[in-house]
């Protein structure tokens, strides 16, 4: 099965850049003002989406401090997980929801290794069944930790405002009108998201928003 092109490189990224800079004016434009694109890689892997889960709902700090505290206690594999206690899990700083998210993503026994060669409707499809990975983590895991080029998250709202704000819009895109603009991106969707997010923190540091 084909999955299409994967994005390993920043030249893949500037090669994407330069077809949404020839197909969108705003595109190009956007780019003038955010300099290069970041190449964003990840790795794949059960830790990877663990680290979603406790990133949700706290602040970026509080995340990684969690992360840190189950990393030094080895609690970043699915084995490692399903032996371990609730109050071994709780004393790193999970939440109660948080606890039975991990346990079921460990429990899911998702072949990571399959997701590489999986469809992205496939991908996004298989982790959407685990408790606590919405449509937005997997679209995130495809993107960035399977490399997928024409991916996008268009329920994020960093990039709806983005959208808004390049494209003169009188409201913010819904998740769903978003992605119907996303079909003149394709087949570098995932690039179209780099450019937003990019252009997102330019327009909102004008703005004087950090």
């Amino acid at each position: 099965m084909s999955v299409g092109r994967i994005i390993e490189t920043p030249e893949c990224v500037s090669e994407g850049a330069a077809w949404l800079a020839d197909s969108c004016p705003r595109m190009a434009w956007a780019m003038d003002q955010t300099g290069p694109l970041p190449l964003r890689r990840r790795p794949d892997g059960f830790a990877q989406l663990l680290s979603a889960i406790v990133s949700q709902q706290v602040s970026v700090a509080s995340a990684n401090a969690i992360w840190k505290r189950l990393k030094d206690a080895n609690l970043t594999g699915p084995r490692k997980i399903m032996l371990a206690t609730d109050e071994d899990l709780r004393s790193v700083g999970l939440s109660r929801q948080k606890i039975r998210y991990a346990r079921a993503l460990a429990e899911a026994r998702i072949d990571y290794k399959a997701l590489r060669t999986s469809s992205n409707a496939d991908v996004i499809a298989t982790l959407t069944e685990v408790p606590g990975i919405g449509v937005w983590t997997a679209e995130i895991y495809a993107m960035f930790s399977l490399g997928r080029a024409d991916v996008i998250a268009p329920g994020d709202l960093a990039l709806q405002e983005a959208a808004r704000i390049l494209y003169d819009l009188p409201t913010r895109p819904t998740d769903k009108e978003l992605r119907k603009m996303a079909e003149a991106w394709s087949p570098w969707r995932s690039v179209a998201a780099r450019v937003l997010w990019a252009y997102y923190r330019v327009a909102k540091e004008r703005e004087g928003i950090r």
